[in-house]
C-alpha cells in the first residue's frame, strides 16, 4: 500500500499543526510559571512585611520562578524551531535565543546562590579550633 504525495503532504501539515500547538502550549506554561511564581513570591513577601525584612527570600523566590520559566521557554523554542522550521536561519535565531536565555539563567543562579553554575557549592564547615 503506497501513499500519494497529497496524502503525505496532508499528514505533514497535520503533524506540523499539532507540533505548533505543542510549542504554543509549552510557551503558555513557561509564561504561567513566571507569572504564578512572581505572584506567589509577592504574596508571601507582603504577608510577612511587618516582620523583619525578607527581601532576600523574595528575590530568591522570584529568581527561581524565572529560572524555571526560562527553561520551559527554551524547550518551547526548540520544539517550534527544530520540529517546524529546520532551516539555517531559524537555527541561528534559536541559537541566539538559547544563548541569551542561558546567560540570563547563569546570572540568576549567580544572584541566587552567589556562585556560577559550574562552580562547586560553598560548604559551610566548622571553624578549626585554635591551639591554646
Amino acid at each position: 500500500m503506497s501513499t500519494s504525495p497529497a496524502d503525505a503532504h496532508t499528514v505533514e501539515a497535520s503533524v506540523g499543526h499539532w507540533l505548533q500547538l505543542v510549542g504554543i502550549t509549552i510557551d503558555v506554561v513557561g509564561v504561567a510559571i513566571i507569572v504564578v511564581g512572581i505572584t506567589w513570591s509577592t504574596w508571601a513577601f507582603l504577608r510577612r512585611c511587618t516582620e523583619v525584612s525578607h527581601y532576600d527570600d523574595y528575590k530568591i523566590r522570584i529568581g527561581r520562578s524565572l529560572l524555571l520559566g526560562l527553561e520551559v521557554l527554551v524547550a518551547a523554542d526548540i520544539v517550534k524551531t527544530i520540529a517546524l522550521e529546520p532551516t539555517f536561519s531559524s537555527l541561528g535565531v534559536l541559537a541566539g535565543l538559547v544563548a541569551v536565555r542561558t546567560f540570563l539563567a547563569w546570572t540568576l543562579v549567580l544572584e541566587i546562590e552567589g556562585r556560577w553554575p559550574w562552580q562547586l557549592a560553598k560548604c559551610h564547615s566548622m571553624p578549626k579550633p585554635t591551639p591554646g
